[in-house]
This record gives structure tokens, C-alpha cells and sequence, in this order.
């Protein structure tokens, strides 16, 4: 049984920012916006299979949901209690329609600038921005974020309650306003981009693509601040991680560790410009977007994984641990020194480095958060693999496959194991 919304695709992903933002304005509330949406949609789908052409999908929604919510504001309260005010309501809706009409912000930048209100903590902040920007419903965020439907729709509620507690009536912030939120915007989006990079390696509809609607949003946010560094920094990085996507499953579906990727499958043009975002950041600034475009940048442009820059990885890693020193930084970066290790000629000196690494990865993947602890945890089973511990590194990604969240990595993680991927 098919997805109707997931089957209207590309319009779908285009029209729902529109959607939520026009209605949002119109009502008020983030989540009578979404609600009406939805129903609009709902709607949409069932009269593109049945009756006339829709024309624009977003201005038949957006008029759709504005007459529901008229409707039950009507049916909600006695013609002579809310006569009055349902009519400066009406009188002022074209007012505000050409004021949102009129604004040059992209709708999903809009959006997520509200979304991403400093009131509200930063799960809640991916969660509504995942919700109202790229219209992903429940359970896909659930799915997306590794959680039970329940906890993302609990997350979700409190969000909205947050923001309709902070801020009230629906606006859009004003341009200080968005300058001093640029910085959770652009994590937000990061935040998106790595859902789908690790999670999302075969995107099957352009509902699926987080990937590719982060790099739009990305494109959006570089009109908008084309020379803020950290901005072309996050689009470096989009486009580098999305150029090297191609080949990273093999014919079974199962994951391909980087040392054994087809580099020939990447996308050589979106390289070329991520990397000229990454040099143009580079000109401008040092913050984490910055360092993290240098380090794609080393990996996308080395001609194999043997004659990649390990020295200049581990130090841009270094360098990203002070400015944003997160666990899953310190796990990359012992990641790339250990490549660096085991490329280098055998010694004392290249044993004591892979002992060490081994002992800081064990120490993360006992302490970190979950998502860092279960990286590192796939970094020892790698690291005891390629040192010819195999019975050691079966045993660990035997264990790991029924752990990490995507079908992909659980069959590298089986093939490794000796098992059945197909079980």
C-alpha cells in the first residue's frame, strides 16, 4: 500500500513550508498551522485522483485550510459573540497573505527560524524543524531519529507548547532577530543532514532525501547570508557529504567502509562545489562549520583512502574539539588517527598509538552519549578487525548488529560477523 502524500513527492516537499508558514500567519499558532496543513493535503490528495487540476498545490492548500479554520472558528462560538472579530479577522487576511507574500525569506528558512526559538532545547528544536519544514510526520521522525513514535510525538507536543508559551502568536523574527538565531538555525540543519547521512543512505522518494532538502535549505540560507563563513561552511559540507554518497552501499544493500568505496562513483561536479564553498569559508573564518568543510574537503579530494591527508585530518579534528567539543568529534578524530597508525610503517612507537587510541575509544564507548558510545563501540570493532583480532571483532559486530538503527550497517555489521545479512 502506497504513501499519498510520499506519492505527491517533489510537490509535496515544495509546497509544505509554503503551506505551514501562510497558514501559521493566518491563525496564529504553529499548531493550528500544521493541523490544517495536514488536512489540506489530506484533501489535496484526494481530489488530484478524483476530481479537476489543483493548479498550484500550495495556494489550493493554503485556501483549503483557511476556509476549515473559519469553519470551525464559526461552529466554535455564536455568530453574535464572534461576528465582530471574525470579520476584522477576514478584513485583515489580505493584509497579512501579501505581507508573507511579499517577504523575500525563504518559507523553510522562515520556518525554521521560528522553530529554532532559543526557548526550546535542541532536540525539540530538530524535532519541529523536521515536522514543519520538511513535513515529515511521526513516525518518520521517530524512524529518523532512532526513537519510538511515542517519544517523538512527545517530544513534538512539548516543542510546540514551549513555543506557543514563549512567543505567543505566530511571527517570524525580524532580521536581528535572525542574525543572533543563525547559529541554531545552521546547527538545526546540520542536525537534519547527519539523520540523513547515517541513517538515510538510500533515499527512495524525495520525501525520504533529508539529505537533498538540506542542501536546498542550505542554498537558501547562502542567499541569504552569502558571505557569513559558517554558512558556506554548512554547505560544504552538505555538498561533500551528498557528492560522496554514491557508492557507499554494495550490490546487497549493506554499508561500504570507506577504505573500499568506488571513488569514481562520486559526484565530481557537486565536489568541485563544495569544495570552492569550503575554500571560500576558509577565507572568512575558523568556527565548526569551517573545520568541518576542511575536513570533507581532505576526504573528497584525496585520490585514494591510503593517500588522504591523515596529519591535516587529525589536526582539523583537533581544532574542531575546542571550538565544538562534542563526543562524536572525539570519536572521528581517534577514528582518523587510528587510520593514521595503521598505514604507518610497524613499530613501537605505531603500537603504543593504536594502544592508546583503543583505550580512549573504550573510555567513550562506555561513558558518551548513546549515539557517540555506539560509534566508537563500531570504531573498536574496526580497529580490533583490521589488527587481525577477528574472533574478537565477530564477536563485537555480531552484537553491534543488533544494535545500530539502520538495515544498512547491520548488514555490514552481520557480513563482518560471518553471519547472514539476509536473517
Amino acid at each position: 500500500m502506497t504513501d499519498p502524500i510520499a506519492d505527491l513527492g517533489e510537490d509535496f516537499v515544495d509546497a509544505w513550508p509554503r503551506i505551514v508558514r501562510a497558514l501559521a500567519a493566518y491563525t496564529g499558532s504553529v499548531d493550528d498551522a500544521q493541523e490544517y496543513a495536514a488536512e489540506a493535503v489530506a484533501r489535496a490528495v484526494a481530489q488530484a485522483g478524483d476530481g479537476p487540476p489543483l493548479g498550484s498545490l500550495a495556494a489550493w492548500c493554503i485556501a483549503v485550510g483557511k476556509r476549515a479554520f473559519i469553519d470551525d472558528r464559526r461552529r466554535a462560538a455564536t455568530e453574535q459573540r464572534h461576528a465582530q472579530q471574525l470579520a476584522a479577522e477576514l478584513a485583515t487576511a489580505t493584509d497579512e497573505d501579501a505581507a508573507v507574500v511579499a517577504s523575500s525569506l525563504d518559507d523553510r528558512v522562515a520556518l525554521l527560524f521560528v522553530a529554532c526559538d532559543p526557548a526550546l532545547t535542541e532536540q525539540a528544536r530538530l524535532v519541529l524543524a523536521l515536522r514543519l519544514v520538511c513535513g515529515l510526520d511521526v513516525p518518520r521522525i521517530a524512524a529518523h531519529l532512532g526513537v519510538q513514535p511515542s517519544a517523538a510525538a512527545a517530544r513534538l507536543t512539548r516543542a510546540k507548547r514551549a513555543l506557543a508559551e514563549a512567543r505567543g502568536r505566530f511571527h517570524v523574527p525580524e532580521a536581528p532577530e535572525r542574525r543572533v538565531r543563525l547559529p541554531v538555525v545552521l546547527a538545526s540543519v546540520a542536525g537534519m543532514f547527519t539523520v540523513a547521512h547515517r541513517d538515510v543512505l538510500d533515499p527512495r522518494t524525495p520525501l525520504d532525501d533529508l539529505g537533498r532538502q538540506s542542501l536546498s535549505i542550505a542554498d537558501a540560507l547562502v542567499a541569504e547570508y552569502p558571505d557569513d563563513a559558517e554558512v558556506r561552511g554548512l554547505r560544504a559540507v552538505i555538498r561533500l557529504g551528498l557528492a560522496r554518497r554514491p557508492g557507499r552501499l554494495d550490490e546487497t544493500g549493506a554499508a561500504v567502509p570507506l577504505d573500499e568505496v568506488d571513488r569514481r562513483r562520486w559526484d565530481r561536479r557537486l565536489i568541485e562545489a563544495g569544495l570552492d564553498d569550503a575554500a571560500a569559508a576558509a577565507e572568512r573564518g575558523d568556527g565548526r562549520f569551517v573545520l568541518e568543510a576542511a575536513i570533507a574537503g581532505l576526504h573528497s579530494s584525496a585520490p585514494s583512502f591510503a593517500a588522504t591527508d591523515w596529519n591535516r585530518v587529525v589536526e582539523f579534528y583537533r581544532a574542531l574539539e575546542r571550538v565544538w567539543g562534542a563526543p562524536s568529534v572525539a570519536v572521528a578524530r581517534l577514528s582518523a588517527e587510528m587510520h593514521r597508525a595503521l598505514l604507518a610503517p610497524p613499530s613501537g612507537e605505531r603500537t603504543a598509538r593504536l594502544r592508546s587510541v583503543e583505550r580512549e575509544l573504550g573510555a567513550l564507548a562506555e561513558g558518551a552519549a548513546p549515539y557517540a558510545a555506539l560509534d566508537a563501540r563500531l570504531a573498536l570493532a574496526d580497529l580490533a578487525w583490521r589488527t587481525g583480532r577477528r574472533d574478537e571483532a565477530s564477536s563485537e559486530y555480531s552484537r553491534l548488529a543488533e544494535l545500530v538503527p539502520t538495515e544498512p550497517v547491520r548488514r555490514f555489521c552481520l557480513a563482518r560477523a560471518g553471519a547472514d545479512p539476509a536473517r
